[in-house]
């Protein structure tokens, strides 16, 4: 894992991908810190994450997208499932290299605090809570952005299916909101995700058998909790898929001001589960 980790950070900063993502992070979150922070007085440097993360959206799949899917187009993945290294060790190699890009902003942001303290008040805690978040927010859409990369050869889709995916989760809020709150329309949203479950476990698994199955328990025992107590599934949805706001769990260290553990659990959380969908994607593919 170590080689292919120095490889990789060689890599991004030899095709000036690191450099660009690099600068460009650090110019917006620059420019906003001086916009609140040094011209308005904000003692906050919250204000200047929350509006430097659109720089996500873009940079992030320019990022991730050569971080497999290259490997595939040009048939170098093959020296890489049969070299003397686990899947699980090519995939985090490649994954801290990335986190790696993404930490050296990060670590100029931290100077920021100290540049409000010495100007004035300033929250040392918080501000490096909610750059801990800010971190750690990248390293979910990173992981995200991975794995799309592992699923084509084409580095172009790998870009638009990460930005589409991206921005899908900035605007989960207002998406969610659109969904049916009554006890019906929550049954049918279960539904639909049980089966977007089940056709990705068969994918995996390339088992059809243990896919039925899976399949026909969760729709039994769907059916049966709804018709013992349909009220329970009122709001049960929209309230369930809030709880995975990417930009909620981030709010709450950069708006609330508190080092919310629930968040930090779900972020590690969702980069543990991505991580291991991508080794999944990738071990398929080695013994097919």
């Amino acid at each position: 894992m170590k080689a292919i980790y120095k490889r990789e950070v060689n890599a991004y900063f030899n095709s000036m991908i690191g450099w660009i993502f690099v600068a460009a992070l650090t110019v917006f979150i620059g420019i906003y810190f001086m916009a609140f922070n040094l011209f308005r007085g904000y003692t906050y440097i919250s204000y200047a994450l929350n509006s430097s993360m659109i720089v996500f959206l873009v940079m992030i799949p320019v990022l991730t997208m050569r971080s497999l899917a290259e490997e595939r187009h040009t048939k170098t993945d093959q020296l890489l499932l049969t070299a003397p290294t686990s899947v699980t060790s090519v995939v985090l190699g490649k994954y801290f290299a990335m986190l790696t890009i993404l930490a050296l902003p990060v670590l100029i942001a931290c100077l920021c605090p100290l540049i409000i303290k010495m100007n004035g008040t300033a929250h040392l805690r918080a501000d490096y809570a909610a750059l801990l978040a800010y971190f750690l927010l990248g390293a979910v859409e990173i992981a995200v952005g991975e794995l799309i990369s592992a699923l084509t050869e084409s580095q172009i889709i790998a870009a638009v299916g990460t930005f589409c995916i991206l921005l899908m989760l900035h605007l989960w809020d207002g998406l969610v909101g659109f969904l049916p709150s009554n006890a019906s329309g929550s049954l049918a949203g279960v539904l639909v995700v049980l089966v977007l479950i089940c056709f990705l476990l068969n994918a995996l698994s390339n088992n059809w058998k243990i896919t039925t199955g899976a399949l026909a328990a969760g729709v039994i025992a769907t059916l049966g909790f709804y018709l013992h107590n349909s009220a329970t599934f009122e709001n049960l949805l929209p309230n369930t898929l809030k709880k995975f706001s990417l930009l909620s769990a981030f709010d709450a260290f950069a708006t609330d001001h508190v080092f919310d553990i629930s968040g930090a659990l779900l972020y590690l959380s969702l980069i543990a589960l991505l991580t291991f969908l991508t080794v999944q994607v990738i071990q398929k593919r080695r013994w097919n």
